[in-house]
């Protein structure tokens, strides 16, 4: 059974190991994939830290891109050296909500179980169906894409969670049409990304608020009209005098309880508030409802930018080879596996927008 290093939680809260384990080769409908990079996403940490429970130990890591090194019986759609970028939206196909069109609601998505074992052969849990801090993955075909020749793989690793997320939180699930007024809470990577999907659907008022003025800064490089503090006393206030309206979707991207606790605020009649940051288990907001009656306000969840990766995939890349949306500019920093504990640090203190993990 091929031995690989991985980064590796053996306690939540606490730093990852590097260690040497076991992957075992692919089954009937999975493939091998060697990475050449893996970005690190707040989801990966918030499992870190024990926000969401779950088994240990555990590999965690799902924003990648690599090139196919093995196929399992039954793969014919895909060949060795073929690249992909791997996700953790595994669905079956057929289940009512996959044949809706809602592949990332799968309810009945297929699974082997986790293919890492520690050289004694106890068993590892493949963190987020993917266990991508590690120099290769076993996954379900169904988590990869194709990826067109021009992308980086670093940019392109950013696809797989990030960029479908923000983006498809804008286009796919508040379906912002031209003309509206969207305001995008937190601009961190996912929140870059709304706003370049705001952007592309054609809103008229691109409103970024966050806590730090450099991030709103960088939101307008990325297609922000204006930007708001989110210290400021009242920034919906802000938002309505700007746009002269309230707004037409709000999306909250980072998983903050006081971000979803003004969102609606922001809101003109009829608007809808769209939920694509996580937060922790147990964590609570609270609205009136009245107030949804009164207004006719809809709230929305968005998981993983409601993507279909058949359909979403080529057409984000085919954008990023156009010049039409920014991959390169949302790396913040690169770094090696032996780094990522700094990594993750860097991550956490909320100025990155993505660092990458090079293999």
């Amino acid at each position: 059974m091929p031995e690989i290093r991985a980064a590796i939680c053996h306690e939540f809260g606490e730093p990852l190991v590097i260690d040497t384990v076991h992957l075992r080769p692919p089954l009937a409908g999975e493939v091998e994939v060697t990475l050449d990079a893996c970005a690190i996403c707040f989801s990966d940490i918030s499992f870190m830290d024990g926000g969401w429970g779950g088994n240990l130990p555990a590999v965690y890591g799902h924003e990648a891109a690599g090139r196919i090194s093995a196929i399992g019986p039954d793969v014919t759609a895909y060949a060795k050296g073929d690249p992909v970028l791997v996700t953790l939206i595994r669905s079956c196909g057929t289940c009512p909500t996959c044949a809706s069109g809602r592949p990332v609601l799968c309810a009945t998505p297929p699974g082997a179980g986790s293919p890492l074992t520690t050289l004694a052969g106890e068993p590892v849990e493949q963190g987020l169906d993917c266990s991508a801090f590690a120099e290769r993955v076993v996954v379900q075909t169904s988590q990869i894409a194709p990826l067109p020749k021009g992308i980086p793989m670093a940019s392109a690793a950013l696809i797989s969670c990030g960029v479908i997320t923000g983006l498809g939180a804008a286009v796919n699930t508040a379906r912002v049409r031209p003309g509206e007024v969207v305001v995008v809470i937190g601009a961190g990577g996912v929140g870059l990304n709304a706003i370049q999907g705001a952007r592309l659907a054609g809103a008229s008022r691109i409103i970024a608020v966050d806590m730090k003025p450099e991030k709103l800064d960088i939101a307008k490089e990325f297609g922000a009209t204006d930007g708001i503090l989110a210290s400021d006393p009242k920034p919906w206030a802000e938002a309505k005098r700007i746009a002269g309206r309230g707004a037409d979707a709000v999306l909250v991207t980072v998983g903050a309880v006081s971000a979803y606790d003004t969102a609606t605020r922001y809101l003109a009649n009829g608007g809808r508030m769209v939920a694509v940051g996580m937060t922790h288990s147990g964590a609570k907001s609270e609205w009136e409802p009245v107030i949804f009656t009164y207004t006719g306000n809809a709230m929305l969840g968005s998981n993983m930018g409601d993507t279909v990766l058949a359909r979403d995939i080529p057409w984000i890349s085919d954008l990023y080879l156009q010049g039409r949306i920014k991959l390169d500019e949302l790396i913040s920093g690169r770094w090696s596996l032996d780094q990522i504990n700094e990594a993750i640090a860097d991550t956490r203190t909320g100025s990155a927008r993505r660092n990458v993990i090079i293999f």
